[in-house]
């Protein structure tokens, strides 16, 4: 059997859809381990269980802090690269290096933003396949902004010069060995990147553990229902869009019931309870439940629309259930993820930080009752659960491993 190394960033929206292949290859016999500066982090999500062997890494502060208020476009990449990527790799390397030796993998499955992985796999001489968890890299998002890009080629090398090989040429974004894209050309769009090494799995949907209790009871059926969330990497920024959202489905609470992702208490005691002996736990009010966290995917088995941040996985998991969105971008590749949706004709996008609940009940409406965005969703979740998912990336990551081998052997 083969040994696969996961390095992995600690972001939980990076983490989970390696978790569902890690354990379709653990499933099938093989070695699994992980290397990310937050151990805890990947025992919470792959189960605790997990080899995982530690390394350094900066962390973003939790209430969001060390990044500053308005960032937007080429601004944001830069101090996304600077602040975070570019310090992460130089951290982890030295930890990557050490788990390599000690698990001797077969093949290392680096995540897309965890360049130590891959220039640390090239150095050692090892075969490496990208994790890509968001699909932004895929389109053509720099294209039009050559400085941009050529600033990304040059911070790339300076980081190969440090701990990659100075000889190799591959991108440390997209591996030359595979490439394992959690989308599909369907929701990417047409002019997505292509080529024999890149394979379009689909999301990643796999098992994972419910740590959230949820009252299932409190559920509706003769009304439609819809989830709001800002993801967990946006925290501390979500009050005045998450009041707004909340004014929007009360007023359709006559024929709309709303689950409402608060993890910070960033509503204020009013929006809350909207007046009535409810609470941030639900309570009495049978209208819109606010909670600090769900149960994600059962519970987007039985909603009707997503009001979300642009996040890839949430995206992702919306659309797999053939869920409309209306999405809301903040920061990072979220626009991107904004632009695929609108075009997929999937969804609606407003802007965060002026979005009303006037156009947010507007766009609401529009997703619920028009037609054409749901049936653009199923569309693209036909597309998701054909392409294969975890099993079909465990597929890709077992010939990858297989062909080096028979390679060595020869």
């Amino acid at each position: 059997m083969s040994g696969f190394l996961f390095v992995v960033p600690p972001l939980v929206g990076h983490v989970n859809p390696a978790v569902g292949v890690a354990a379709r290859l653990a499933a099938r016999g093989h070695r699994v381990a992980w290397v990310c500066p937050d151990p805890a982090l990947v025992r919470r999500l792959a189960g605790e269980e997990a080899t995982v062997f530690p390394c350094a890494g900066p962390l973003f502060a939790a209430d969001g802090t060390d990044r500053p208020a308005g960032l937007r476009g080429p601004e944001a990449l830069k101090f996304l690269w600077e602040r975070y990527l570019v310090p992460l790799a130089e951290a982890m390397a030295p930890g990557v290096r050490a788990a390599a030796g000690e698990f001797c993998p077969s093949v290392v499955v680096t995540d897309q933003q965890a360049f130590a992985g891959a220039l640390v796999a090239e150095r050692l001489g090892l075969p490496w396949a990208t994790s890509a968890t968001t699909s932004a890299e895929f389109g053509d998002a720099y294209d039009g902004i050559p400085k941009v890009a050529e600033w990304l080629h040059g911070r790339l090398a300076g980081l190969r010069a440090l701990i990659g090989d100075p000889a190799a040429t591959a991108d440390p974004r997209f591996s030359p060995w595979l490439t394992l894209a959690f989308s599909t050309p369907e929701l990417v769009g047409p002019a997505g990147r292509s080529g024999p090494h890149i394979r379009y799995v689909g999301p990643s949907i796999g098992d994972r553990p419910v740590t959230a209790a949820f009252p299932w009871e409190w559920l509706d059926p003769g009304r439609a229902k819809v989830l709001v969330t800002l993801g967990t990497a946006n925290p501390g920024i979500g009050g005045r869009f998450l009041t707004e959202c909340v004014r929007a489905l009360r007023d359709r609470a006559d024929r709309v019931q709303s689950v409402v992702v608060d993890p910070d208490g960033a509503l204020a005691a009013g929006d809350r309870d909207g007046g009535q002996d409810g609470g941030r736990d639900g309570g009495q009010d049978k209208d819109v439940l606010i909670v600090p966290s769900v149960p994600q995917l059962p519970l987007l088995e039985r909603m009707d629309a997503v009001v979300c941040h642009a996040g890839h996985n949430t995206v992702c998991e919306a659309l797999w259930h053939g869920v409309p969105l209306v999405v809301a971008p903040v920061r990072d590749d979220q626009p991107v993820i904004a632009a695929q949706v609108t075009a997929a004709g999937a969804g609606i996008r407003v802007r965060f930080g002026r979005a009303t609940a006037a156009v947010l009940g507007a766009a609401l409406d529009s997703v619920l009752h028009e037609p054409a965005h749901r049936a653009a969703a199923r569309r693209v979740r036909t597309a998701f659960r054909a392409a294969g998912g975890a099993d079909a990336a465990a597929d890709r990551l077992e010939e990858l491993a297989r062909s080096t081998t028979l390679e060595e052997a020869r």
